[in-house]
C-alpha cells in the first residue's frame, strides 16, 4: 500500500546522506531499504508503470506519496 506522507527537501537529503553512509559501509540492503522511504519521483513511477506494469511498481515498495499527490490515488489502481 502506498505511503501518504510527503517530505521536505531537507528530509529527502537526510535520507540520501544516511543511505550513502550505508552504501559506503557495504550495507546495500540497508541502502535500498532506506532509499525506498523517500518519495519516488512521479515521472519515474509513470515510466515504471508504463514499461513493466502497475503490479511491479507497487511490489517495488517505494514511497508513492508524491505519485498520489501528482496523479491522484486512482492512478495507482488503473
Amino acid at each position: 500500500m502506498p505511503q501518504t506522507q510527503t517530505m521536505t527537501l531537507d528530509e529527502k537529503l537526510a535520507i540520501s546522506n544516511k543511505a550513502l553512509d550505508l552504501w559506503e559501509a557495504g550495507d546495500t540492503e540497508g541502502y535500498s531499504r532506506l532509499m525506498k522511504t523517500a518519495p519516488l519521483p512521479p515521472y519515474i513511477a509513470k515510466v515504471i508503470k508504463e514499461k513493466v506494469g502497475l503490479d511491479c511498481l507497487l511490489k517495488l515498495g517505494w514511497n508513492l506519496s508524491e505519485v498520489e499527490a501528482e496523479y491522484g490515488s486512482n492512478w495507482l489502481r488503473q
